[in-house]
């Protein structure tokens, strides 16, 4: 059996999340979710955008299989008193009394105490289970981790950047993730933004990469607990599904997605820099 199909525990939450999650800024219907959800994935982000169609299957799985479920909240809120209302109308719109996560979003610099107390409170008034955080700035992340090895950071998981493009966390970040007893590390943008799909942006004589593969590319690296997607579709959704049954990726294939990663990353802008982002560290 492939270990992709095997559970990781998310830091020292006691929770044990598939090795995929989902996103729901891209529209998948209510159907694809709940069908995703039976077939394995139990993780599951209301992010960027709380899709009405991703608030139903969440409403309507945890009816039933609340327990089974990993449920995080997004906020990108800049004023830490605007947290608890955002989190309270999510409980609201999905019919839940908690949330296992709530993620500060796109943070380039350490929060203040402030967020950390907006945390606080709505975990002791049982609204949130566990904090996490995800950042632009990798190199800001080693910071955090040391921070954990001493016991001085509230954050259960961590999230970044990192794709055969993009493979700068293997330098300034995953050589700082401890091998157990850390936060629970998941990465994003595994097809940097569809551009390893794109046929229009290959090296001459390539094929696009499919994206099981640029799933299996992230979730390969050992310091990479879960990789989050992003469906539109029941399509997309089986795609990134059959990333679990295939497994990580054999040399030769991980050599092939490196090659093209450095012909996209040195022809095609990203969509989003990296706070921090060198030539030299991508």
């Amino acid at each position: 059996m492939s270990n992709f199909l095997d559970r990781r525990e998310l830091g020292r939450t006691g929770m044990y999340s598939s090795r995929l999650g989902i996103g729901s800024s891209f529209g998948a219907s209510t159907r694809v979710i709940e069908d995703a959800f039976h077939r394995g994935i139990n993780y599951l982000y209301w992010g960027t955008i709380r899709r009405p169609a991703f608030g139903r299957a969440i409403r309507n799985l945890a009816k039933t299989h609340r327990d089974e479920l990993i449920l995080t909240v997004q906020s990108y809120s800049r004023l830490p008193r605007l947290i608890a209302p955002s989190v309270e109308l999510a409980l609201r719109r999905a019919g839940l009394e908690y949330f296992d996560f709530l993620l500060l979003g796109a943070r380039n610099q350490i929060p203040s105490d402030d967020y950390i107390e907006a945390f606080e409170r709505l975990r002791d008034q049982g609204k949130i289970r566990f904090l996490s955080l995800s950042s632009h700035n990798r190199p800001l992340l080693p910071e955090f981790l040391e921070a954990d090895t001493q016991g001085l950071s509230p954050y259960e998981v961590l999230m970044l950047r990192y794709n055969a493009v993009h493979r700068g966390a293997e330098s300034e970040v995953f050589p700082y993730v401890p091998g157990e007893g850390g936060p629970g590390i998941i990465a994003y943008t595994a097809t940097r933004w569809g551009h390893l799909l794109d046929p229009a942006k290959m090296p001459p004589g390539e094929h696009p990469v499919a994206a099981r593969d640029c799933y299996r590319f992230a979730l390969s690296h050992p310091a990479v607990d879960m990789v989050l997607c992003g469906p539109a579709n029941a399509e997309q959704m089986n795609e990134a599904l059959s990333a679990l049954e295939a497994g990580p990726l054999a040399e030769d294939e991980r050599q092939r997605l490196e090659k093209i990663g450095d012909w996209v990353y040195k022809n095609f802008r990203p969509l989003h820099a990296d706070a921090g982002e060198s030539q030299k560290s991508r």
